[in-house]
């Protein structure tokens, strides 16, 4: 865990996410729902989490990052996959939150077919104090 809690910093240092740094990083990125780890050189790089979404059948992606020494290669579309075969397995409709402010996100999403559902609060405080604006995406089907 220690490796993936150092992968987050590295992505928090250089893109402002997640926006506020956690209290406890490790717990916030294991918060009990299943995940995955990206791996480049032997070397955490990605992380991504399948939770389970606000309905019956349906999940969400969250905690999805790639640190700077990963990008790239293509491991947040693989990341992606692994979360969406997981998914396929239980029937579960897939969403997930970004930003406003994470455009190579944004683009990523597009790219991968996923469709722009909404745009809304993000429930948390920009690090200046503004209420976070986030833009929902179901995956494609």
């Amino acid at each position: 865990m220690d490796a993936c809690v150092a992968a987050l910093a590295e992505v928090h240092a250089a893109d402002g996410y997640p926006m506020q740094w956690p209290a406890d990083p490790a717990a916030w990125l294991a918060p009990g729902a299943g995940g995955w780890v990206a791996e480049l050189d032997g070397r955490i790089v990605g992380h991504v989490l399948l939770e389970p979404g606000p309905a019956e059948r349906t999940a969400t992606i969250s905690r999805l990052f790639v640190a700077p020494a990963g990008r790239g290669h293509r491991l947040g579309e693989q990341l992606i996959a692994a979360a969406l075969e997981e998914a396929s397995s239980r029937a579960s409709a897939v969403t997930l939150e970004v930003v406003e402010s994470g455009a190579a996100a944004i683009a990523l999403y597009r790219r991968l077919g996923w469709r722009h559902t909404g745009t809304g609060p993000g429930g948390w405080l920009t690090p200046d104090g503004r209420p976070a604006v986030v833009h929902y995406f179901a995956a494609p089907s």
